[in-house]
């Protein structure tokens, strides 16, 4: 598996990806000018084990929630997605058919999709989150559920190397923003999906990360699967649940930005808000010069096409209809670009 990662056709996939909606940043044309050398500095490193790691440069954002984001250095970002070129079916294999983060052919609508497929059919739901889940992930947990789906201990040891190089106390946490990080996360929690499938035998249930919903046709079941999975989260993996969300199904889902009922879906009111924010923020960077034309459609379109999931038409027109009137009383133009 090594030489599979460190081939030098792995590699220049690697750099490919790894500079994808990235050619304009100053790191990565210094990197491609130097291309060749870069690489083969980098086969040189993962056939030694003597990987660089850390030096991660941090920021915050607040959109959707407050987070502290990890980037790391561009070389780092080219290794990891020579890694996971490789390892990435090793991981596969461990996912449940209803586990929707980071997987080609995944993401969130499909796990939209199948949150709504159960909605219709069943009458109760029960939603849990997992209380600041990157933070808590144990290095010594995770490194042992990878020694148990690895078995070339030269890629575990540039595992090993990429864990320990970022904890917020001793031995826990995954730098958010991280490709392996994805990767190492979604993987943590697949033990607790099989033992919510195969033991205690969950009717419907989808994860996406560490967002879960299980639905029952009956409430007390439910509840009984929802404390026997909390009471294996907190033992087998140190994890810790926020408190339940138990309602009926007719009372409205809240998952990933929507609000999910068993014949429509509607925007939650956190979507609503930043959707408000940021179409009057994108209006401001296209009248101030900032973004040009094509830029500011680059960033409008996917927004809207977020609403457009929901039953939202209404809504987009009163938020268009606001920015007209404002426009027409002096104050920024809304261009209808979108």
């Amino acid at each position: 598996m090594l030489q599979q990662i460190a081939d030098l056709n792995n590699l220049y996939e690697a750099f490919y990806k790894a500079q994808q909606g990235k050619r304009s940043k100053h790191y990565v044309g210094a990197y491609t000018k130097l291309l060749q050398k870069n690489l083969h500095d980098l086969q040189h490193q993962i056939n030694s084990g003597f990987v660089e790691t850390g030096g991660y440069h941090t920021f915050t954002i607040y959109d959707p929630k407050k987070r502290l984001i990890c980037a790391t250095p561009f070389s780092q970002r080219v290794l990891h997605h020579a890694l996971m070129n490789v390892c990435h079916a090793s991981f596969e294999k461990q996912q449940i058919a209803t586990s929707f983060a980071s997987r080609p052919g995944k993401g969130t609508y499909a796990a939209l999709d199948k949150a709504r497929e159960y909605h219709r059919h069943y009458r109760w739901f029960l939603k849990l989150d997992v209380c600041k889940y990157f933070e808590s992930i144990d290095h010594a947990i995770l490194k042992k559920q990878l020694y148990r789906l690895f078995k070339d201990y030269n890629v575990l040891l540039i595992f090993n190397k990429i864990i320990d190089s970022y904890a917020t106390a001793a031995g826990k946490s995954l730098p958010i923003g991280n490709l392996t990080s994805q990767y190492f996360a979604n993987h943590y929690l697949s033990v607790a999906d099989h033992y919510l499938k195969e033991v205690l035998r969950a009717p419907a249930y989808v994860r996406y990360m560490d967002d879960m919903v299980l639905w029952h046709h009956n409430k007390k079941p439910l509840l009984e699967i929802g404390y026997r999975f909390q009471e294996y989260v907190e033992q087998e993996l140190q994890l810790k649940l926020k408190p339940f969300c138990l309602n009926e199904t007719k009372k409205g889902l809240p998952f990933l930005g929507y609000l999910l009922f068993p014949g429509s879906v509607r925007l939650a009111r956190r979507s609503k808000k930043r959707f408000i924010k940021k179409s009057w923020l994108y209006e401001a960077y296209l009248q101030t010069g900032r973004w040009s034309q094509k830029e500011f459609a680059n960033h409008a379109m996917p927004m809207v096409a977020c609403t457009e999931y929901a039953n939202a038409r209404e809504f987009r027109n009163n938020v268009y209809s606001a920015m007209v009137a404002s426009e027409e009383q002096g104050h920024q133009s809304w261009v209808r670009t979108v």
